[in-house]
Order: structure tokens, then C-alpha cells, then sequence
């Protein structure tokens, strides 16, 4: 496997132990805006803080005296046998971060065994990060989340190039037909640096401009015309041989419409707090998602992002039903601290936590997490 891109910020710095140091430290190294971008939320932030609240107020109930030799964290998701179900979520432009990018997460997740979901919006080409790990043996999936864009010729185009890419399967975000209000970003004036662009974007034109008359709304007389609906899904599930999963869902009645569409996998999320504030934390969600989703199709993987930061948390949303998690922001403050190392370490701690947790409550495999292991604290 080739090597990422040289860069002075290569070891990790001292003292950095858990999730919360490396945000710590990430925090000294990203300029203002891209600190704003990346750790912000939408609005008062409300639901940034409530999905990390939600992990915390759920405790872990241990049963003793179990047998757990050999024991392990391995999972089965759309075929595959993962050694952990931990996946890097989509991020975009992590060019900001170190300038080992989203090829350095690559590096780092098919080092540690993890998935991986490369964003529409990367500031890498598709088709860099997947010749970079296709080939890893020891990989974890490799997927492409999609942005519908408002020219289909050119989605088609963007699903065309992730299937002769490898990408495995698309992960189509359904939560954010706009922008969130970030006052973050608009506080710092947040601009896009020189160099730093949408990669797999490049090309496409913008959508022609809407006359508007006095009075008309510039998001819903214009932008909104191109928002996804049920009648998109359908028709990418149409024009793709690789499985659809849907990310951005939290309420069961969608859940169970996805669901009876045939959609590959539900992703229980709210964009991190990043689009419509005080919405519900995604641990609130997750019972209510599964449960919805295994009434149409018993076996459809759910997995969930959002506030994870502990070995705990993933533990606690295996035992609520979910097939697997993904993490955003811990790994680009891995990434901020020391490019590919500092990703492999954010995802290293994880899965040592997980091991650890288990062991605890005596969980030999991730079959045995159950409710029955939780309590509301």
C-alpha cells in the first residue's frame, strides 16, 4: 500500500489519551474558520450538545462471572465481516484539517480495519482514495455518500464514477434540502482557503437563476425546487447496481417508508447538529428507528452517528439495535493532530474502549449487548 503525503504534523502530541484530548489539541491547530466548520452546529447548537448528553445519560448495567475468551468486536454488515463496527462518516473538505486529507483517513481506516464513507464534497477525488486502500486486504467497506445534485445527468455521472471507482455502496444524505443557519461560520466569516474545493464537483455547472417576483422566497420558489424526495431515491436505486443507504433519518413513519422501498441500510442521524437545530439526539432516535424498521424488513442493518466519543457509546448503541456507528469530528481532530497516525489512533482508542467495555459487562461478542444492558440514569 502506498504511502499519504508528508507533512510535518505526522506524531501524535503528548498527552493525548481519549476523543476529548485530541479535540483539545486539534483546537490549536485549525484556523478559526476551519475550526468553526468543523466543530460548529447549526444555530444555538442545542442538538450538538444533546447527542452528546444522550450517550452519557445511558448507563451500562454488568452482569459478572461470564465466560469471555475469546471473545471479539466482529460484525456482519451488507455481506461483509467487519473486525469492529466502527466507520469514518462523511466529512467534507478535510484538506482543512491536514494536508494528508481524506487520504490520510483512508490510510488510517483500512490500517485499523474501519469503513470508510468519502463525501460528496471531498477535497479528494474518488477515484484517488479508492486506488489508495482498494486493494487492503484487511480494508473495512469503502462507500460514497451522495449529495443529489440539481442536474441529474450529473449524479448519474458522480454514481457512475463510484462504481468504476469500487466503492461498495452509496450512502445518500436525506436530511439537508439547505443549509443550516451556523453562526459559527458566519461569526468567523468562514470562507473555503485557496486550493480547498469539492474535488468530485468540479465541472458542474450551477443551476440556471429563478426570476423571483416581490415577495417570493429565494429557498422555496427556487432552491427548494431541487430538493430530494421519495420519488429520487427510487430513482437511484434505479440507475445503480450498488446498495442504497439513506442517511439523515429519525422518524420511524420514514424509517418505515425507506424501509418498504428496499433501501440496503437506514443511518439514524441528525447531520451532527448541523443542519436543524433541536432536533432529537440520535441515541433518543435509535430504539424508535429499529424498532420501525424491523416491523417492514427484519433484517435491514440501521447504524448511527452522532456525540460518540467513547468505547461506551458504541457499545450502548449496539445494545439499542444498531448494526454499526460512524464518527465525523473525532477523526478530523485526529486528522488536525496528526494527519493519517492521529485518525488510526482516534479509531485505535475506540475499538480498545469497545474491547474494554465488554469485557466489563460481560459481553463476549456484540451479540450478547442487548437493552437489557442499559440503564436511563
Amino acid at each position: 500500500m502506498s504511502q499519504p503525503p508528508a507533512d510535518p504534523r505526522t506524531a501524535l502530541p503528548p498527552g493525548i489519551v481519549n476523543l476529548a484530548d485530541h479535540e483539545t489539541h486539534a483546537a490549536t491547530h485549525l484556523e478559526p474558520g476551519a475550526w468553526a466548520y468543523f466543530n460548529g452546529a447549526a444555530a444555538d447548537e442545542i442538538t450538538l450538545a444533546a447527542n452528546r448528553r444522550a450517550w452519557n445519560q445511558i448507563g451500562l448495567l454488568p452482569r459478572v462471572l461470564r465466560p469471555l475468551a475469546g471473545g471479539h468486536t466482529r460484525v456482519e454488515l451488507l455481506g461483509r465481516t467487519l473486525a469492529h463496527p466502527i466507520l469514518l462518516a462523511p466529512v467534507a473538505y478535510q484538506r482543512m484539517a491536514h494536508p494528508d486529507g481524506e487520504l490520510g483517513a483512508a490510510y488510517a481506516a483500512a490500517a485499523l480495519g474501519a469503513g470508510m464513507v468519502l463525501s460528496t464534497q471531498a477535497s479528494t477525488r474518488l477515484e484517488a482514495v479508492a486506488s489508495a486502500i482498494r486493494d487492503d486486504a484487511g480494508r473495512g467497506p469503502l462507500w460514497f455518500q451522495l449529495y443529489l445534485q440539481h442536474d441529474p445527468d450529473f449524479t448519474r455521472e458522480l454514481v457512475e464514477r463510484a462504481e468504476r471507482a469500487g466503492y461498495e455502496a452509496l450512502v445518500l444524505t436525506v436530511d439537508a434540502p439547505c443549509h443550516g443557519a451556523r453562526d459559527r461560520e458566519r461569526r468567523t466569516g468562514f470562507r473555503l482557503p485557496a486550493g480547498i474545493s469539492a474535488a468530485n464537483l468540479l465541472g458542474m455547472l450551477p443551476p440556471p437563476e429563478v426570476p423571483l417576483a416581490p415577495g417570493q422566497s429565494a429557498l422555496f420558489d427556487d432552491l427548494l425546487h431541487h430538493a430530494p424526495t421519495w420519488a429520487d431515491v427510487q430513482w437511484l436505486q434505479s440507475i445503480t447496481r450498488l446498495p442504497v443507504l439513506l442517511k439523515g433519518v429519525l422518524h420511524p413513519d420514514d424509517a418505515r417508508e425507506a424501509a418498504s422501498l428496499g433501501v440496503a441500510g437506514i443511518i439514524v442521524s441528525n447531520h451532527g447538529g448541523r443542519t436543524l437545530d433541536t432536533t432529537p439526539a440520535t441515541a433518543t432516535q435509535l430504539p424508535q428507528v429499529v424498532e420501525a424498521v424491523r416491523a417492514v424488513h427484519p433484517t435491514m442493518p440501521v447504524l448511527v452517528d452522532g456525540g460518540i466519543r467513547r468505547g461506551t457509546d458504541v457499545l450502548k448503541a449496539m445494545a439499542l439495535g444498531a448494526s454499526a456507528v460512524l464518527v465525523g469530528r473525532p477523526a478530523v481532530h485526529g486528522l488536525a493532530n496528526a494527519g493519517a497516525a492521529g485518525v488510526a489512533h482516534v479509531l485505535r482508542l475506540l475499538r480498545d474502549e469497545l474491547e474494554i467495555a465488554m469485557a466489563l459487562t460481560g459481553c463476549a461478542t456484540l451479540a450478547d449487548a442487548s437493552p437489557a444492558l442499559l440503564v436511563r440514569r
